[in-house]
């Protein structure tokens, strides 16, 4: 693929992919490991906001708060993918617990998320592209 085939997204052009999006995938990085969780979030005021519940993602973030963020999509004809990097926080204020549970934020499967987490970023990347077909590999 031509390298001018792929367009780098605007900013308004990924915040408007990350508000559409509901589901993203988190990567966290602790101890030397690497892991990355699906979830849905909800973007709000400039940041992104998730529901989880205790366990290895949340202990991760706590000891290693740098994490990226990534969504992507396609159809027929185009696709596209951004990458949010950024700082994760957990929720900690009551006011802003009782705010966040104002936004439309429910978990997808059937368990109980009481703490929400903040997504903080630092820089935004995306870009997309028209598919087609693979050109030719070896000419002969």
């Amino acid at each position: 693929m031509d390298e001018n085939q792929i367009n780098r997204l605007t900013d308004p052009e990924m915040w408007a992919l990350l508000e559409a999006t509901p589901m993203g995938r988190l990567a966290v990085s602790a101890g030397g490991e690497l892991d990355i969780f699906p979830v849905n979030f909800v973007v709000d005021d400039g940041t992104l906001l998730f529901r989880t519940a205790e366990g290895t993602k949340l202990v991760e973030l706590t000891v290693h708060s740098a994490v990226a963020f990534e969504i992507d999509g396609h159809d027929d004809t185009d696709a596209w993918s951004v990458v949010v990097k950024g700082t994760a926080a957990r929720l900690d204020h009551q006011a802003e617990v009782d705010r966040a549970d104002t936004l439309p934020l429910t978990p997808w499967i059937p368990t109980l998320k009481y703490i929400y987490v903040r997504i903080t970023p630092t820089s935004l990347s995306g870009r997309s592209f028209q598919r087609g077909p693979e050109p030719e590999r070896y000419i002969v």
